[in-house]
């Protein structure tokens, strides 16, 4: 498959943190959160995305605050969190000191008192009885139809106002595959000429590659998941890895994580999925061949369930523990062409050791540049011996600062759920 659209030049060794205003801090608002702006500059973070920033439906609204999801204007501020000239603010301050900012876009669906219900009725798909509807369960919103001319014209204009408003640089789209992807590339088409943005889509359908840069890695996240119930092995984790490889085009960023706004409320915490392995699914997800996601909290750690239609803020500690772990991280892929994302000049191989059901190791190379990373997903301290010629010369252990000559020898001790990566 071709792309229509290349990926903008900076998205490539890039990485991405999803910000939930509401419960970022106590007060949930534009302005609370922006003093945490150097903190994560400093961390090493790029691209700010924000989930949706756009009112909220009261009609059939769930809980005290609503699904951020559900939105009553495509076009406006939801109040919970400030004002435009207070969103404005916030991105051109965050663009000032080298971020990008991207916000979520939920195009399938919208509350049931959206301004386009009383304007725009023809806008929406209808039951036999000329009702609102939605086919997925979901009893706060109702679906758009995108047969409309008038309804796609209406969205591709929404979309613009945030790039004439607030000068985004791009968006996250909500369950882009149930909206039909010939709408994307007319989307795309009309604000490409705008300004070039990031496309993420929210969803793992190859075609949709056509139009956005980044999709989700949800197969993976279901398998990493069986991997920690013991439900699959090492080979299982290779497997879903080798499907990607043959399936997707090698343009394609895959966005990998191990929490996000959703996976944290309804299926709990990274460490209640993966328990001692969450670091080393952690370090996975920002060196292999794709781009790295991050959700709010993931940097104290944050252990609990935020809740999704009520306010929970996340409960800081102001101690970061994990800053300094995500700051190497991200800096290296900056660093060391040999992590972009989607770029035909690297090579990632899978590499053999003495404990290949417990070590998951791999090399990533782009002409001079290397990866090296082994992740011990066991309870045992092991010398390991990497049976592989390519493995050759001085690599620097990038969290001990040590060097290591593999032309000397290629065994190196790994503690219990632990990691080594090397740098070249």
């Amino acid at each position: 498959m071709s792309r229509s659209f290349a990926a903008v030049e900076w998205s490539y060794d890039s990485n991405i943190y999803e910000i939930n205003t509401r419960q970022y801090t106590k007060e949930g608002t534009f302005n609370a959160f922006a003093p945490h702006l150097s903190r994560l500059k400093d961390m090493g973070v790029e691209i700010l995305w924000f989930m949706p920033v756009t009112p909220i439906s009261i009609e059939k609204r769930k809980g005290s605050l609503g699904s951020y999801y559900a939105c009553s204007d495509y076009t406006a501020i939801n109040p919970e969190y400030g004002t435009l000239e207070d969103f404005r603010n916030l991105v051109k301050a965050a663009q000032d000191i080298g971020f990008k900012v991207i916000i979520d876009w939920v195009a399938n669906h919208t509350g049931w008192d959206h301004c386009w219900t009383k304007e725009h009725p023809e806008y929406y798909v209808k039951d036999m009885q000329g009702n609102f509807t939605e086919k997925h369960g979901w009893d706060d919103v109702i679906d758009l139809n995108y047969n409309n001319a008038g309804l796609r014209d209406a969205m591709k204009n929404a979309m613009k106002f945030w790039i004439d408003e607030c000068g985004i640089d791009g968006f996250r789209c909500d369950m882009a595959h149930l909206v039909p992807l010939d709408f994307w590339l007319e989307a795309r088409n009309f604000l490409e000429p705008l300004k070039k943005l990031f496309w993420l889509a929210e969803c793992e359908e190859i075609a949709y590659h056509d139009v956005f840069d980044a999709t989700y890695t949800w197969r993976w996240m279901h398998k990493t998941e069986d991997f920690a119930r013991k439900q699959t092995d090492m080979s299982g984790l290779w497997q879903t890895l080798q499907e990607y490889n043959d399936e997707f085009p090698s343009s394609a960023f895959r966005a990998y994580f191990t929490s996000n706004h959703d996976e944290n409320s309804w299926n709990g915490s990274e460490y209640e999925k993966y328990g001692a392995a969450a670091k080393n699914f952690a370090i996975f997800s920002c060196l292999w061949n794709g781009i790295p996601l991050l959700y709010s909290g993931q940097e104290m750690p944050n252990y609990k369930r935020l809740k999704f239609f009520d306010k929970d803020p996340i409960e800081w500690n102001d101690k970061y523990e994990l800053h300094d772990f995500y700051k190497t991280l991200l800096n290296l892929r900056r660093q060391n062409k040999a992590l972009r994302a989607g770029d035909d000049a690297v090579t990632t191989f899978r590499l053999n050791t003495n404990a290949n059901d417990k070590i998951f190791s791999f090399l990533r190379k782009n002409g001079e540049n290397e990866i090296l990373v082994l992740l011990n997903f066991s309870d045992e301290n092991f010398f390991v011996e990497i049976n592989e010629e390519m493995v050759r010369g001085n690599f620097k252990n990038i969290f001990s600062g040590n060097s290591k000559d593999f032309s000397a020898g290629k065994k190196v001790e790994i503690q219990p759920w632990s990691w080594l990566v090397f740098s070249k």
